[in-house]
């Protein structure tokens, strides 16, 4: 029997090969005419010397709107361009373990190729509703502030929420060492190019990089390669997950991402909205999140990190992805400019399924923390101006006791793994009364 894809390969070569031609050029995206093809499709302009990928982004006139994965140097009016009446296909595997690829799933680590079956990563419907599976199992994720403060469970969704320079990267490091989750997919989505290597050797090491796949897509490369990075993970997080793993998806950034699916936007004609935003950059991440989490074989765990914008946690993006997510992780500039890593700012992080995953001991511990952190940060102005008097609150006395030792839980050296049984001992040790 012939295989699918080869079946299909020969009934595309065997049909009429339609022609079209590049009807217009501008600024980000061409327009081409005399050739039908449907939203999502692939297409692609012939040149002397290459072929230019694009897909369809959108239909005005009766001429294709199509965003290029490429620069657009040598294309000019009348340039052929031919549909490929499919999606853009990436092939997935056992063999990505361990690998650096792209967005179009070519090797970028100099390992030579890599043999998969191939998959439609298109839009990707969701797991239904009904179908999924409750989360009621914690995934240690190996720093102890937040397998205590901020716990995740298997296929549980959370936003890293930071400004710029506060140890997003560093804290992800650290994640993706530490988890204990069996297979990572990480996606650079926008970094910067002098980034990813040193990301890769200095932070994700060859310990992590060994159970992990890592998709790269630049600052400098079009819109659209930066979009499909984002697909390109989260569909080879799903392949994993179906064949029955536990899954860890990260991806640095959300931010960069809907930065991306905005230039798509508005360069298609999409209407601005809220600081120029247009409304596919809502709907595309929403159906990209809720791919994330448990099916009937196995889960994602899905950590997205976004950079909001002067550290203004209502920035749109930061906003919308808080609405989806079911918790946030907040990171404090004032912490990391006193070193105290990582540089999570407790009471301003939430995880929505702390009830269902942690058991009533460590709620309590957890509440307990809380209740100390919240009552020195009531009266932290007074104490340190030396306004206060020990033994006129008894809370904010022993806040004050206590407050030290939970900070010795809860920063980690960078480099530094716990398991989630050592981080609630040491929790509960620094919560214990002093005889």
């Amino acid at each position: 029997m012939i295989p699918i894809l080869w079946r299909d390969s020969i009934l595309d070569a065997a049909r009429p090969r339609p022609v079209g031609r590049v009807c217009r050029m501008v600024g980000l995206h061409l327009e081409v005419e005399g050739v039908d093809a449907a939203i999502g499709e692939a297409i692609y302009v012939e040149l002397k010397d290459r072929k230019i990928s694009a897909e369809v982004v959108a239909i005005r006139d009766g001429r294709l709107v199509c965003m290029p994965y490429g620069d657009l140097d040598g294309v000019r009016y009348g340039s052929t361009a031919v549909p490929m009446r499919r999606p853009p296909r990436i092939g997935v595997g056992q063999e990505l373990l361990g690998r650096v690829i792209d967005a179009e799933g070519i090797p970028l680590d100099g390992y030579g190729s890599i043999n998969a079956e191939e998959f439609v990563i298109a839009t990707q419907a969701a797991p239904p509703p009904m179908s999924r599976p409750l989360i009621d199992k914690p995934l240690s994720l190996g720093t102890s502030v937040l397998d205590t403060m901020v716990p995740c469970g298997k296929g549980q969704r959370l936003g890293i929420f930071a400004g710029a320079g506060v140890g997003k990267s560093s804290l992800l490091s650290m994640i993706i060492r530490g988890t204990e989750a069996p297979v990572k997919v990480l996606a650079l989505v926008g970094e910067r190019g002098r980034e990813v290597r040193e990301f890769i050797e200095n932070d994700l090491t060859i310990q992590g990089l060994s159970s992990s796949v890592v998709v790269v897509a630049t600052s400098d490369q079009p819109a659209l390669v930066r979009i499909r990075a984002a697909l390109v993970a989260t569909r080879i997080a799903e392949y994993f997950r179906d064949q029955g793993n536990d899954v860890l998806l990260i991806m640095d950034s959300l931010t960069r991402l809907a930065m991306a699916q905005r230039e798509v936007g508005l360069s298609s004609g999409e209407p601005p909205s809220q600081r120029g935003y247009p409304p596919s950059v809502n709907s595309l991440m929403a159906r990209l999140l809720e791919r994330a989490g448990r099916n009937e074989h196995g889960s994602i765990t899905a950590l997205y990190s976004v950079l909001v914008d002067g550290d203004d946690l209502m920035d749109p993006v930061a906003d919308s992805a808080r609405s989806i997510l079911d918790g946030h992780i907040t990171l404090s500039r004032e912490r990391a400019q006193m070193s105290r890593y990582p540089a999570v700012e407790v009471l301003e992080s939430i995880s929505r399924l702390e009830s269902a995953i942690l058991n009533s001991d460590q709620i309590a511990l957890v509440r307990q923390a809380r209740i100390h952190l919240a009552t020195y940060a009531a009266s932290k102005d007074l104490v340190e101006v030396g306004a206060y008097r020990p033994g006129a609150n008894p809370a904010l006395d022993r806040a004050l006791e206590v407050i030290p030792r939970l900070e010795k839980v809860f920063c980690q050296d960078v480099k530094e793994t716990v398991s989630g049984s050592e981080s609630w001992r040491m929790l509960q040790g620094a919560l214990e009364e002093v005889r």
